[in-house]
């Protein structure tokens, strides 16, 4: 038996009210809660599955068998490769490449048979793109079907070791309405997807739009529902960039390096390059370069920043790579421990090859960047910094400084400038110094006078 139930669900966040708000008591938007009728079906007790309770120290505790995904960059994002039975899903903006991605994927991935599922694309389509990137076809079985009734049929009959699933705000259940990527709709197709996939022991792919904030489009249950979350960026030029915000098999900072090319994505193995500039003459101010973590990665990547007089009374952050507020908290940390007024100028702050930056140890560099330009003094290509700054004007601890110390020299830097070591009495060896805090950083860098050393 199934009744009919009109609910009215946020866009935004996916919360249900059983009336019309003007604004969500979860995630705080306005309009946009959106009506839908959905039909429920009775359940009785006796038609429930039981299961019944298993002492935790009989449960086998073994690590399933990982998928190779037949390229590196997408294996080390994954935590070693795909695991069997596990959900992924990836987000990105429409033709970033995803397609591309997973198309090349189902080629190349060491398993015995794929389902390809597409309810966007148009068998022809998808069999052009094969063609253009010379991609094998011998182990992929393509579906164009929309209905998730359909689709899961096609899973339990087939029974794939690989299912793609491209994408999820084109399938659509009968019994969620009848308009395609709505929040239940979504909701309740991944959840059947899920469940199916791992009935039979298949690795199931995702894919998902992402909104004009660059979240995925959708209820965040949506992420909560399957064991890991990718998200495809892109960066400058043909660079794309693959991270995992959320892992149950592996670590959740990891990122993947891949270049858009007419044969499809090619990774990127030593991505070193990709987020600096090599000069031939002198060095502009404004220029500095921070050594950051990007999973088990040591990656040097340059910070530009433009200091200028403030438009309107206001001064102004431009920054799409770097949080606006960490780039006025720390500019506000130098005009009050150095005495260099920011809060007249606008600031504008880039990063090379387009890599949008979380790591903490990025904050020294971006004062020095910040304070070069400021006082148009030019910091020495040589040099790279890595540290945390904390309100006080600190140079804080950060993590591994000294395998981040390493790979300053052995990707050819003269110095590098870090927090000062734990042990009383400490260095960090040849080739490194240890600032306290950024007047320190400052005085190691420049002269008293104002000129380089």
């Amino acid at each position: 038996m199934a009744k009919e139930k009109t609910v009215y669900i946020c866009s935004e966040c996916g919360h249900r009210e059983a009336k019309w708000a003007g604004r969500c008591v979860v995630c705080g938007a306005w309009n946009t809660f959106v009506e839908e009728n959905i039909r429920t079906k009775m359940k009785f007790s006796s038609d429930e599955k039981k299961t019944a309770p298993v002492p935790l120290s009989r449960v086998c505790g073994e690590e399933k068998n990982r998928i190779d995904c037949g390229t590196e960059e997408f294996n080390r994002v994954l935590g070693g490769g795909l695991t069997a039975d596990s959900s992924v899903l990836i987000g990105g903006r429409p033709g970033i490449g995803k397609s591309t991605l997973l198309l090349q994927t189902a080629a190349s991935a060491k398993t015995e048979s794929v389902l390809y599922v597409s309810g966007e694309e148009s068998a022809a389509q998808i069999k052009a793109r094969a063609v253009r990137l010379g991609l094998s076809e011998e182990r992929i079985t393509l579906l164009i079907e929309n209905d998730l009734e359909a689709i899961t049929a096609a899973v339990r009959s087939l029974k794939p070791q690989l299912v793609i699933i491209d994408s999820i705000q084109t399938v659509i259940c009968r019994e969620a309405g009848s308009i395609p990527g709505t929040v239940n709709q979504m909701k309740f197709s991944a959840y059947e997807l899920i469940s199916v996939c791992k009935e039979i022991g298949a690795a199931l792919f995702l894919t998902a739009h992402v909104t004009k904030d660059g979240v995925i489009a959708g209820p965040k249950l949506l992420e909560h529902l399957v064991d890991t979350v990718l998200y495809f960026e892109d960066g400058n030029d043909d660079l794309r960039i693959l991270r995992a915000e959320k892992n149950r098999f592996g670590a959740v900072d990891e990122s993947g390096f891949f270049i858009m090319t007419a044969k499809g994505l090619l990774e990127v193995k030593n991505p070193s390059a990709l987020f600096t500039v090599e000069r031939e003459g002198a060095v502009p101010a404004g220029i500095a370069r921070a050594m950051i973590m990007e999973g088990s990665r040591m990656l040097p990547v340059e910070i530009q920043a433009l200091v200028t007089p403030a438009q309107s009374s206001l001064s102004r952050v431009f920054s799409d790579k770097i949080d606006g507020k960490r780039i006025s908290r720390i500019a506000a940390v130098i005009e009050k421990q150095i005495g260099v007024k920011f809060s007249d100028r606008d600031l504008y702050i880039n990063v090379a090859g387009g890599m949008r930056l979380n790591d903490p140890a990025a904050d020294l560099a971006v004062a020095m960047a910040l304070y070069s330009s400021r006082c148009d003094l030019p910091i020495p290509q040589s040099v790279i910094f890595a540290g945390e700054l904390s309100l006080a004007g600190e140079i804080r601890p950060i993590r591994f400084a000294d395998k981040r110390a390493r790979s300053a020299a052995q990707a050819g830097y003269s110095l590098i400038i870090l927090p000062p070591p734990g042990e009383k009495g400490g260095s960090w060896g040849q080739g490194a110094a240890a600032a306290a805090d950024i007047g320190g950083c400052i005085r190691l860098i420049f002269s008293s006078d104002g000129q380089q050393k």
